[in-house]
């Protein structure tokens, strides 16, 4: 059941002035505020409709800023050593089930040819980051070429004579860890420190990729 206060001060917000909503919380016990506040995020970061917060967090942890532009890729960062803007995507899984693992994938939903001609010009970061029940546990950090065999092998697939008609797609561009894994670009951009005790949530491959990696680090 959502929490009662979480409900009235999404109803304050959504329908009444500012100050209404302003002296509802400031009526609230400071518990009861930490307990609103964890429930909200709990609310967003798990919400299968919009992936937002997680995106968001992806960001920021990886030293990005959102774009604002609806069109383009989702975040950027002013680079001096590249010589200007470097653009990134973020694939962000999250899994509540540990049936359904997470793998270290992510998707390019309704792909085109334009788009990976694109997309190989540019170049930009993708940021592929796995969430257990909305907690981070894992960025992983590499080049969009690092994926150009993967895509291009769907795409000639769905496209098998290299055009496509107008309002034709490839739906779902899917690609795991295993695409990438060998990429020079990639990097562990974050791991969280109890990792291991989300370990049934994750693949084999992830599971293998990460104790190898503490061991490098000690």
């Amino acid at each position: 059941m959502t929490n009662p206060n979480l409900r009235k001060t999404i109803e304050l917000y959504s329908t009444r002035p500012s100050e209404e909503l302003v002296q509802f919380l400031n009526g609230l016990s400071k518990p009861s505020l930490i307990a609103l506040c964890i429930d909200l995020l709990t609310l967003y970061f798990n919400d299968k409709n919009s992936s937002r917060l997680r995106e968001l967090t992806t960001l920021w942890i990886c030293g990005f800023q959102p774009n604002s532009e609806k069109l383009g890729y989702n975040g950027y960062r002013m680079d001096v050593d590249a010589g200007g803007r470097v653009d990134c995507e973020v694939k962000p899984q999250n899994t509540d089930d540990p049936r359904k693992k997470l793998n270290g994938g992510g998707s390019f939903n309704d792909y085109t040819l334009e788009r990976f001609s694109r997309d190989l010009e540019n170049n930009p970061i993708i940021l592929v980051s796995g969430f257990v029940g909305g907690k981070l546990i894992y960025i992983f950090e590499f080049r969009f070429e690092c994926l150009k065999e993967k895509l291009k092998g769907l795409l000639e697939r769905r496209f098998p004579e290299g055009q496509r008609r107008e309002g034709e797609y490839l739906r779902s561009a899917g690609f795991s860890f295993r695409d990438y894994k060998d990429c020079p670009s990639l990097k562990l951009a974050y791991l969280r420190d109890d990792w291991y005790s989300f370990k049934d949530y994750l693949s084999r491959d992830l599971t293998k990729y990460f104790e190898e990696f503490r061991r490098w680090k000690v």
